[in-house]
């Protein structure tokens, strides 16, 4: 809107009071001003896009019922369509688009090129590119819960510290007895005419581990298994000293950078990574699969790149933990990063490693300690360098000015990212296709909604953690949540993980969404899917691969609680934020992924990872349902009870996985605070309700009443205007309100709203009571997450402030419910230090439970 330009709605404060009124009529004036503008600015409003909330009596908890707007629902499932996916997929994963690079930044003006045409923004003479930390930058995302009343697109450009490998510099050689190469690996991945991309891009981007280490090491090969802390403990058991080894260890089980620093911790000299086939379930060669291009199994000259940042000390730019990577920022010396070097490497030449120095392939593998009778010499080149990353925003304000959804996906890839991340860029891009429809269509949302694409995921969660160091103050003000999608197709089985108070929602979203294959089932059914292809599986492999979704399966609402590994960490983990990722993943019988590879590509995804696209679409729609059901119900359906119910299988999981029982603390004081926590968040369940009701109730007063002046007999006429919706003489809504004008004229809220009480009179009381209400249960759910925040962090680590979930320690990907006490029991052993954890966890949960009661 221009200066000065006021706005059509349908209500006009500037009437006449009729010759009887006296002070009533002029405070019933003001109040219907306020109950209006309240609607205007807050966006409350009449039942059409609530849920309805019932208490399960038996269960304890709610359950999402059918109340959503169903017509603006169909109207936004209708948008998301393969074609449409696939034609996105076929512009981003098509050529190699590495953080930082010119690919990268083309990329994001592409993307926010599509932001401004779907979401009818007009895009200005210069391109909206920002240096983070700049005006510009800061009132473009300030601006969306104060002034913004259109969508909104800009580029936020933040200048982290990201490496690039050197391939003249990146080598591995068996030497002989005068240090002479007599076997040197190719480090290079074969590019198959058969796929198109692979071939072309094939010596695009090295290969390399991000954030690596440069330099030099001679040693002999060890085999370590995954190199998970208990696979080197075995070693160190058996005899083995790793004092200037060179640890060979295979992908899978934890974070590849915590191999690395596993390996540290013993004095290994240097670390070299594989895919072995073995974690390829059933669709191995050894089982009579073709490898890929020419069928399902993994080629055996795939490599996989990647981070090895220590995930779980902090993400983000190493050099400014906590604080933006702004240009010119001063910078600390990093304390995440490898200080051995490090290299990937092709399962064709890993195997001659085995064959030369272990023994043979299967004598090698068993993981005995077996040492390697020769010299290898590994180096690794990079270039450490301060690098522009551009995170592409969009936002569609809404008319509750207080509460903000954020929807987000990276878009940086380490070569053309058929799976890691086109996959999902191309869900987000639909799910902005569907919200665009629904604006062309009149519709805007009750809560702001924000939508990211991030960069520079790839080197460390790098992007959307710069933005939430950023913006941390604002996030935790206004954030109802976060939605997360990564990869959203690169296998049969739909994943899904996230906060607790979010597992009910997720649940009744992914059930209202169709399978992707099949039709007799919904997007829920998929988390049992599995591929078409069988065969003998490695017996290790499958217990890894079990135990991994064992989590799943023992959880009461199947949610896997939330590690880290992609963008939703900062939201969660640091700023309290309730969080959500999701995506369809690998399992045993699909065929092989070869995550971080060339052949990560659109041929490989067409033919193998979700030929037809329908996977992609059920994600944009179950994505966009979530954030739907987050932006526009009245009351958020954040469930609080479902979280407070899962607290006490996070104590079981300490007490089942304590050592001995001399270092457990008691959890007397504990539970009991847990079984308060839950009582206040049953009485929240019965708050939420009445307060959702007595809203609906005051607005069918409203529509009902005989009011005493004209003005508000057009209120019900309005809200169907803030909907969408035609009134029924749309010809009555001519009139122009100057919104300043009117603030002046109605005060301030808080003092209309004690007036109200004082008197208990007339519909419009009614109405401002009501909505204070539907505001205070808001809060209360908002910042429940929050609740599990603790300024010291967890020790060791304490970037990382959420006591309730955090990246495992020794995982990185992988959760560890209740991380601080688990890890004084588990890892420390450490009677004193599990008691003080016990009572900080105690202390933050009472409070919570204080807070709902509030």
């Amino acid at each position: 809107m221009d200066a000065g330009e006021t706005e059509k709605v349908g209500f006009n404060y500037d009437f006449e009071e009729p010759a009887t009124a006296g002070r009533f009529f002029r405070f019933r004036r003001v109040l219907g001003v306020t109950a209006a503008l309240l609607l205007l600015f807050s966006g409350i409003f009449v039942n059409r896009h609530s849920v309805y909330l019932r208490r399960d009596r038996k269960g304890g908890h709610e359950r999402l019922r059918s109340g959503y707007n169903a017509h603006i629902e169909r109207t936004f499932l209708s948008i998301p369509s393969t074609a449409s996916a696939l034609n996105s997929s076929r512009h981003y994963a098509t050529h190699p688009h590495l953080a930082g690079s010119t690919e990268d930044f083309q990329d994001a003006k592409d993307v926010l090129s599509f932001f401004q045409r779907e979401l009818g923004i007009s895009a200005p003479s210069t391109d909206p590119i920002f240096d983070a930390g700049t005006p510009e930058s800061r009132q473009a995302t300030l601006s969306t819960t104060s002034t913004l009343e259109h969508p909104s697109a800009w580029v936020d450009v933040y200048y982290p510290v990201l490496n690039t490998g050197n391939t003249d510099g990146i080598s591995l050689a068996v030497l002989d007895s005068d240090n002479q190469p007599t076997w040197t690996a190719d480090l290079l991945e074969d590019g198959n005419p058969r796929d198109e991309t692979a071939a072309k891009y094939k010596h695009a981007i090295p290969p390399w581990h991000g954030m690596s280490a440069a330099g030099e090491a001679i040693g002999q090969i060890v085999y370590a298994n995954y190199g998970t802390k208990d696979d080197y403990d075995k070693l160190v058991e058996a005899g083995v000293n790793l004092t200037g080894k060179i640890v060979l260890a295979r992908y899978g089980a934890n974070f590849r950078g915590l191999k690395i620093q596993g390996a540290e911790q013993h004095g290994v000299a240097g670390v070299i990574m594989y895919n072995d086939p073995r974690d390829d379930g059933s669709v191995t060669v050894e089982n009579g699969y073709l490898p890929y291009p020419d069928g399902p199994a993994r080629n055996p000259t795939s490599i996989q790149r990647g981070s090895v940042t220590y995930l779980s000390t902090y993400p983000g730019d190493p050099t400014t933990p906590g604080y933006p990577a702004y240009p010119n920022v001063s910078r600390t010396e990093p304390f995440c990063l490898p200080t051995i070097p490090s290299i990937p490497l092709s399962w064709a030449n890993a195997k001659v490693l085995f064959e030369q120095e272990l023994g043979g392939i299967e004598e090698g593998r068993k993981f005995d300690g077996k040492v390697g009778h020769r010299l290898v010499r590994l180096t690794n080149d990079v270039d450490n360098k301060v690098t522009p990353i551009w995170n592409t925003m969009a936002a569609i304000p809404g008319r509750f000015k207080d509460e903000v959804v954020i929807l987000g996906c990276h878009r940086d890839a380490w070569v053309t990212g058929g799976a890691d991340p086109t996959s999902g860029t191309v869900s987000l891009l639909e799910v902005v296709r569907g919200l665009g429809a629904l604006i062309q269509r009149g519709w805007q949302p009750l809560r702001t909604i924000l939508i990211a694409s991030w960069d520079a995921e790839e080197h460390g969660l790098v992007g959307s953690t710069e933005f939430g160091e950023d913006f941390s103050e604002w996030i935790q003000a206004h954030a109802v949540s976060y939605i997360n999608v990564d990869t959203s197709a690169s296998g049969s089985r739909w994943n899904v993980a996230g906060s607790p108070s979010l597992a009910h929602l997720i649940k009744r979203s992914a059930q209202d969404v169709p399978h992707p294959t099949q039709a007799d089932k919904t997007l829920w059914d998929a988390r049992y899917d599995f591929g078409p292809y069988i065969g003998a599986q490695d017996a290790e492999f499958a217990r890894v691969w079990t135990r991994s979704n064992q989590v799943m399966n023992d959880s009461t609402v199947s949610l896997r609680p939330l590690g880290s590994g992609s963008d939703y960490t900062v939201f969660l983990q640091r700023l309290g934020i309730a969080s959500s990722d999701q995506g369809f993943g690998y399992t045993p019988t699909d065929a092989s992924y070869h995550y971080h590879s060339i052949y990560d590509s659109q041929t490989w995804q067409e033919r193998y990872g979700d030929p037809g696209f329908h996977r992609h679409v059920a994600v944009a729609k179950s994505l966009g349902l979530i954030t739907l059901r987050l932006a526009d119900s009245i009351v958020s359906p954040l469930n609080t009870t479902q979280y407070a119910l899962e607290l006490d299988s996070y104590v079981d999981t300490v007490e089942e996985s304590a050592p001995d029982g001399d270092v457990l603390p008691k959890f007397g004081k504990l539970r009991k605070a847990i079984s308060k926590l839950q009582k206040s968040s049953l009485k929240l369940d019965v708050e939420k309700e009445e307060a959702e009701e007595e809203f609906r109730k005051a607005i069918r007063r409203i529509t009902r009443s005989r009011p005493g002046n004209y003005a508000i007999d057009r209120i019900g006429n309005w809200i169907k205007v803030l909907l969408g919706y035609p009134p029924k003489d749309i010809s009555e809504l001519g009139h122009h309100v100057d919104r300043k004008h009117v603030w002046d004229i109605v005060g301030d809220f808080e003092q209309q709203s004690t007036t109200c009480r004082q008197r208990r009179r007339g519909p419009i009381c009614n109405l401002i009571e009501a909505v204070a209400k539907v505001r205070k249960v808001n809060q209360k759910l908002r910042l429940f997450e929050q609740g599990f925040l603790a300024e010291g962090g967890i020790k060791d680590r304490e970037w990382y402030k959420h006591l309730g979930v955090a990246p495992g320690k020794y995982l990185g990907y992988g959760a560890t419910t209740f991380p601080a006490l688990f890890e004084a029991v588990i890892y420390d052993r450490n009677a004193t230090l599990a008691k003080h954890e016990t009572a900080r966890l105690t202390k933050l949960i009472k409070a919570l439970a204080k807070q709902l009661k509030a």
